[in-house]
């Protein structure tokens, strides 16, 4: 059977993470209590003690304690925590992981889940779980669970919920996943506007006998491909849309944040990179708007998302970032330029037509790049576009193994 790590901070909240792992041995599994409490005595005796979590990141709390500075040693824990944690994974020690919490409980404990691999079984009962858990949950699959009530005792509503989260854990950990037949991994980011080429370039793919992972470009699928690149998990990266880095610029709200496309080169994958939708920042209703834009060109994509114009300045630096990130990679990466347009809406006679930043951004990639630049009299959705990127991210991918 399973060991499940039980961690939590057990000076406040150590009876209700006894009742969890009480019934996780019922189940038959190991129950592996974690104490990452830094206030009084905890009220069960841990496993793994908080001065050995601290430990395993090389921090001595015991001054941090002894000086009853709560804040720096929540922030001890917090670094310790996930090393810990890793390392159990690593070690093969424990194949699932629940914790309980308020917002103290709810950010350690996550903080120790999100250093774990995607796949592995996570569970956090949370006060918060109702809430925007973004920043909880960072780019891994943490499931989050409402505790309803306090993680203050245990009562009729508690016992239910805790009860739930127990059995949850353990048919986690009980599930059997089939990965004899698993394919070696591509990566793709997409858009709506970039859906066709996607869709042509993944039967190119699939026929050569990959697994297309297609993540949607709105900061936090750019974010998530990034993860899973740096896993070391992926064969090839297929970066068509790269239109993330146009709302870090300009301050819009899909950005990935200015390590978006750092990934491949940490993991050294070979990459096909593409400046789709740059032609695009994206905001919400028209009115959240930020005023300083208040002269540039617009485009109702629906009523809660207003896509604004990047214009020609915006674009040469996009083409910029775009070409010194590729630079970095030291795997197999190429540039490829659809010049007729790189979005649906930024073709010739439709809405964000804009002849001099396409030119713009096209310059500057050229000027900026010292990987290899293909220019294509092409629509970003065409199939010989689309086409062109799948083989020739074969061909890298090739290139990188031999």
């Amino acid at each position: 059977m399973a060991t499940i790590a039980v961690i939590g901070t057990l000076d406040s909240k150590g009876r209700e993470h006894a009742f969890v792992a009480d019934l996780i041995r019922k189940r038959g599994h190991t129950a592996l209590l974690i104490d990452l409490g830094t206030g009084a005595e905890p009220q069960i005796t841990p496993d793994i003690t908080r001065f050995e979590v601290a430990q395993s990141a090389g921090l001595d709390l015991h001054p941090l304690i002894d000086q009853q500075d709560r804040g720096e040693c929540v922030v001890a824990m917090s670094k310790a925590a996930p090393v810990l944690l890793a390392q159990l994974v690593a070690e093969e020690k424990i194949q699932g992981v629940i914790s309980l919490g308020g917002g103290g409980g709810t950010a350690l404990g996550t903080a120790a889940m999100r250093a774990l691999p995607i796949g592995f079984p996570k569970l956090m009962v949370s006060t918060l779980a109702s809430g925007n858990t973004a920043h909880y949950l960072g780019t891994k699959d943490i499931t989050m669970m409402p505790s309803i009530v306090d993680v203050a005792g245990l009562n009729s509503i508690s016992k239910v919920i805790f009860s739930r989260a127990a059995g949850a854990i353990c048919g986690m950990v009980e599930t059997e996943i089939d990965t004899q037949e698993n394919k070696p991994l591509i990566v793709a980011s997409m858009f709506g506007n970039t859906t066709d080429c996607i869709n042509i370039a993944t039967n190119v793919l699939e026929d050569a006998g990959y697994e297309v992972l297609i993540f949607h470009a709105t900061g936090t699928g750019g974010k998530t491909m990034e993860s899973l690149i740096e896993s070391g998990m992926v064969s090839g990266v297929l970066d068509i849309t790269t239109t993330e880095w146009a709302d870090e610029l300009t301050g819009a709200t899909l950005s990935a944040g200015p390590t978006r496309m750092d990934a491949m080169s940490h993991a050294r994958v070979p990459a096909v990179v593409s400046p789709g939708c740059l032609d695009m920042a994206n905001f919400g209703e028209r009115d959240t708007v930020p005023e300083k834009f208040a002269d540039r060109l617009f485009y109702i994509h629906n009523p809660q998302v207003t896509l604004m114009r990047t214009n020609a300045e915006e674009c040469a630096e996009l083409g910029k970032v775009i070409a010194q990130k590729a630079n970095a990679n030291p795997a197999p990466t190429a540039i490829l330029n659809p010049l007729k347009t790189v979005s649906v809406i930024s073709a010739e006679g439709q809405p964000f037509y804009d002849a001099e930043a396409d030119q713009a951004l096209f310059s500057a990639i050229h000027q900026h790049a010292k990987v290899e630049v293909i220019d294509y009299d092409e629509e970003i959705n065409s199939e010989v576009f689309a086409k062109a990127a799948a083989h020739k991210l074969l061909e890298l991918i090739e290139a990188h193994q031999s």
